[in-house]
């Protein structure tokens, strides 16, 4: 991927990041180039080796048409995760880690749901909040609105999707994690 300054890019498990320039640094002994990330949601920075933009699994914004497909997927009905919670951790890292929204999607859904039925871990409750704020950051990056509006909307969907998932139309917690 030819990453450019000032382009927008997803990158795993961290979000949506401004390319905000290329420098020269030394790594390892010897001189490199790299790009520097700012990281949106928590305006840190990471440095990635130019050589090495492929490998991190960088990708570009999802497209108007993609985030639409993504928006419907959020209010699908929800496949239940697995009982078992070493299964579930170790899938939903991985697709964390993936850098794709639409996984991330998938884990802030099934999170939401199983939210509504026990009290998350602390871990749970963390990639609920991680997947969340992942899928957030791309949706209002895409349509330029404020991250606060599109949570809003977002976790609407999934609560929706949640109470169309359950039986009895339990209510107990919202996909918000409260």
């Amino acid at each position: 991927m030819q990453l450019t300054i000032g382009q927008k890019v997803a990158y795993p498990n961290q979000g949506v990041c401004l390319v905000e320039r290329k420098e020269l640094r030394e790594v390892g002994g010897c001189e490199c180039s790299v790009f520097a990330l700012r990281v949106l949601k928590d305006d840190s920075l990471i440095f990635i080796p130019a050589d090495n933009v492929d490998s991190v699994g960088l990708r570009p914004l999802i497209n108007r048409s993609q985030c639409k497909r993504l928006m419907g997927a959020l209010a699908d009905s929800i496949e239940p995760a697995s009982r078992d919670w070493k299964v579930r951790i170790r899938e939903f890292t991985g697709k964390l880690q993936s850098g794709d929204v639409f996984a991330a999607a998938d884990v802030f859904k099934k999170l939401a749901l199983l939210s509504r039925e026990k009290s998350l871990s602390f871990r749970e409750q963390n990639m609920l909040e991680r997947a969340k704020v992942l899928v957030v950051t791309e949706i209002a990056n895409i349509h330029a609105k404020k991250p606060d509006a599109v949570e809003t909307e977002v976790v609407s969907l999934v609560d929706r999707a949640c109470s169309r998932s359950l039986p009895n139309g339990s209510q107990q917690l919202s996909a918000a994690g409260h």
